[in-house]
């Protein structure tokens, strides 16, 4: 067993070499830049003509499902790290729970109910 100086954190140990004993820089999300708000446009349909409102020039029609390209929005869409709702990295989704079981066959012997 090798013998350190006294005051020297343990290998893997949380403190830093500056001896604050933070744990801020660790546990700290990874920085993400500020988002504007969306802003809330106007426009008719291409298609069939319905006033509609959409985000950044981004619009859907829920009369015909008319869709523009999300090219032509006002801003460029925000990168996935950029998403404040984004889940935690090692966040796994949920595993599906089993489905109802299938219907049994009853075979080529099953009683029916008419009687006889």
């Amino acid at each position: 067993m090798t013998r350190r100086p006294t005051g020297e954190p343990h290998p893997g140990s949380c403190e830093r070499p500056d001896g604050d004993g933070s744990h801020a820089e660790s546990t700290a999300p990874p920085h993400v830049p500020e988002l504007a708000a969306p802003e809330l446009t106007e426009a008719e349909c291409r298609r069939c003509g319905t006033y509609i409102a959409g985000l950044d020039g981004r619009y859907a029609c829920g009369v015909c499902g008319w869709v523009n390209d999300h090219s032509e929005g006002h801003r460029r869409l925000p990168r996935a790290d950029e998403d404040p709702d984004r889940p935690p990295k090692g966040r796994r989704r949920p595993k599906q729970l089993p489905g109802p079981p299938a219907p049994q066959d009853p075979g080529p012997f099953a009683v029916s109910g008419t009687g006889g």
